[in-house]
């Protein structure tokens, strides 16, 4: 039983791999990276002729390749996506219709925008935890090398809002939108989505020198793209980098900041009160650093409305403490208080940081619960078999 997965170096890739493998599944790994095509016809062939010669029960990929679904559609060969970043916004391409996809988007609320275009091929599908490769960190004791910790990007660099050709007033005022987001709610972006007219969309996107056309999209995204593509990225990075000075403040030379991002703007790097280490490798150090953290912090990105980020996943599944804001959908998998805990405002965030490091036997017992729910439960090898269950004729 052979399957085709289309590899790009996700980081993501290896995981299910194993995962199918140990369903008997036979993998056979294409790297996207090796085919030298100069036009995208030619790629769509030679991942054609890939196909063709494997005689694959379904090809797979890592998030959604609208040119990889077309190909797929014309050999009549199913073709399983699962998603790993939220929003994508190749779901929204016109292939999404196709009859042979069967999609997998784990935040419900992407899930919920487009499964209309496509019941039969869309599924809601939450991400998880390898808790194979994992386990092995979980199970090792720790000597918490850092109280507080924080993996990731600040997002300056996936920030495009202040490269826009925008007025001083304009600037000022979107960004006034966006604070006062951050104020409303925790998680999402609801006010600001209400709040951005039709005005400014397009004067977003005649400041863009690269805005995402509409033209083979099953709607119109201009509204969808100046907000989640310019309005967001610049959002979380705001509310990272206020919270992170928070923290600084708060606990003075307890938090420890892991990210290649710049932060510069960041007063408690400046004054010494944050550690910054600079960026670890996804794979074999980061769950160093959830294992060895008193308590690892989650701030997600605020385009990801309800569902739940990889880091949460992560975190858990190293048997580490996590402290994450709130997001709709970790109710649905976990009990808040017993398997992790979340911060509802900021004030609230301080509190329970100060709260978790003086009380190492309750935190402790949360990370091991935490750590055993995932692994019961919710493994990619738990996910794989769901897959296979919904794509079974």
């Amino acid at each position: 039983m052979n399957i085709v997965f289309f590899r790009y170096k996700n980081i993501c890739e290896t995981d299910y791999i194993e995962a199918f493998k140990q369903l008997g599944i036979n993998v056979v790994e294409v790297d996207l990276n090796s085919i030298k095509a100069d036009s995208l016809e030619k790629r769509a062939n030679a991942v054609g002729e890939h196909i063709k010669i494997n005689t694959p029960m379904f090809v797979f990929t890592i998030n959604y390749f609208p040119y990889i679904s077309i190909v797929c559609e014309a050999l009549k060969v199913q073709y399983v996506s699962v998603s790993v970043t939220c929003p994508m916004i190749e779901i929204y391409n016109t292939t999404i219709r196709n009859s042979c996809n069967k999609v997998f988007l784990f935040d419900k609320e992407q899930y919920l925008s487009i499964r209309n275009e496509n019941p039969g091929g869309i599924f809601y599908l939450p991400l998880a935890a390898a808790t194979q490769r994992l386990g092995l960190v979980a199970e090792s004791p720790s000597d918490y090398k850092f109280d507080i910790s924080f993996i990731g990007s600040l997002y300056k660099e996936k920030d495009p809002f202040t490269n826009l050709k925008l007025s001083d007033e304009d600037l000022s005022r979107f960004e006034s939108l966006m604070q006062r987001q951050l104020e409303t709610s925790i998680y999402s972006q609801d006010y600001l989505e209400k709040e951005i007219t039709d005005v400014d969309v397009q004067k977003i996107k005649k400041a863009s020198s690269d805005f995402y056309p509409s033209d083979l999209s099953v709607r119109d995204l201009d509204r969808f793209v100046a907000i989640n593509n310019f309005l967001s990225p610049h959002m979380t990075y705001l509310e990272r980098c206020s919270v992170l000075n928070k923290i600084g403040q708060s606990f003075p030379h307890k938090l420890h900041l892991f990210t290649g991002s710049d932060t510069n703007n960041i007063s408690s790097v400046k004054n010494g009160s944050i550690s910054v280490h600079g960026p670890v490798n996804s794979i074999t150090e980061m769950p160093l650093v959830f294992r060895d953290s008193k308590i690892n912090l989650n701030t997600t990105t605020r385009s990801m409305k309800s569902g739940l980020a990889q880091r949460i996943w992560d975190v858990l599944g190293c048997g580490g403490f996590l402290l994450s804001n709130y997001q709709p959908e970790l109710e649905d998998y976990f009990e808040i208080g017993k398997d992790l805990e979340v911060y509802e405002n900021y004030d609230e965030l301080i509190e329970k940081i100060d709260y978790y490091l003086k009380n190492e036997d309750k935190r402790l017992e949360i990370s091991s619960n935490g750590c055993l729910t995932v692994k019961t439960s919710h493994s990619t090898l738990n996910r794989v078999i769901e897959i296979i269950q919904k794509i079974a004729p």
